[in-house]
């Protein structure tokens, strides 16, 4: 199944079923009244939504109309809980290297995450307001986990069981303001504004063969005004979300509806190219000896798909964003 939610003025947004081709789709307030709605009653309301979808994509569903994803806010405009992991270690060792910082104890062996706002993300084709370029704008391309109700303590396979959706992510970074944020001990906070997601959030079994061994096998497409940035391959995820899941439960339980971050998609082939700007400035300084590319200027685009191997479109839709000056 897929879903999307409509932008309608109240927090949680209108949850649609989307088609398989993403061509059309139908509003369900008899169902569920949003997706957070629906991820809390997941067993009582899953087959109504199943059969919606299923006579949406053999086009039996009375009312469904055009399926415009400018219309559309996040899966979740809000979600109880978004937690960032770095699942690429290739990315973490080179940001490591960015940073200036001394290795992470125990970095291939115990995930590292953080816990982002989840209270305001971004729709898929949002402008991102922004106070100064100065702070080192970025994007960072992602996949995501939508997870039912996780019991604390849960292991790595059972937490798997716990998914029951798929998103595509953006989350936005300030690169100049990490370093100090970081040297704190407590974490990010200024260098993580809102973050976006693809506008259609999936079950699993929507992927077929590309969800496997708890990874997204698909390519992340970037451009930057409209240029190659890199494709990166899912599929080289080191901790898979299992792992990640049951690492965020480990002391507490999870809510229906918390989403959990894969981190930058990153691939040890330098012809993969990268997900966020700030991997490309590491690696221009070590193949390069020097730093050639700056960050986000006011705007500037950024445009991100997840694309099958074989290479037809992918499932979650596009995110197409600009940045812009904050108002004052």
């Amino acid at each position: 199944m897929k879903f999307a939610t409509l932008k309608d003025g109240t927090l949680d947004g209108e949850l649609v079923v989307v088609s398989r081709d993403l061509t059309r789709a139908i509003a369900v307030p008899s169902i569920a009244t949003s997706l957070l709605d629906a991820l809390q009653r997941w067993d009582e309301v899953h087959d109504a939504l199943l059969d919606v979808s299923t006579a949406l994509d053999s086009g039996r569903a009375p009312g469904a109309l055009a399926f415009d994803p400018r219309a559309c806010a996040a899966p979740l405009p809000r979600s109880p809980q978004w937690l960032d992991g770095s699942a690429f270690l290739n990315h973490g060792r080179l940001m490591e290297q960015a940073f200036n910082a001394p290795p992470i104890p125990e970095f291939d062996s115990v995930p590292v995450m953080y816990q982002g706002a989840s209270d305001d993300f971004l729709g898929p084709h949002d402008d991102v307001p922004l106070p100064s370029e100065a702070d080192g704008v970025d994007f960072e391309g992602e996949f995501g986990v939508v997870c039912g109700p996780v019991p604390m303590g849960v292991t790595p396979s059972a937490a798997l069981r716990c998914v029951r959706l798929l998103v595509q992510v953006n989350d936005w970074s300030l690169r100049a303001l990490g370093p100090h944020e970081m040297k704190t001990g407590f974490g990010f906070l200024q260098a993580k504004p809102s973050t976006a997601f693809a506008p259609v959030a999936i079950t699993p079994d929507e992927l077929g063969g590309a969800w496997r061994d708890g990874r997204v096998h698909l390519r992340l497409h970037v451009q930057w005004n409209g240029e190659r940035f890199g494709e990166p391959h899912g599929g080289e995820m080191n901790f898979d979300f299992g792992r990640l899941v049951a690492h965020a439960a480990r002391t507490r339980k999870l809510s229906a509806g918390t989403i959990v971050g894969s981190g930058t998609v990153s691939n040890v082939s330098r012809a993969a190219g990268s997900a966020c700007i700030a991997e490309r400035r590491v690696i221009e300084k070590i193949d390069q000896g020097e730093i050639r590319t700056g960050f986000m200027r006011f705007g500037d685009r950024v445009r991100m798909e997840a694309c099958f191997d074989e290479g037809q479109p992918g499932p979650f839709g596009v995110i197409d964003q600009r940045v812009v000056a904050a108002a004052t």
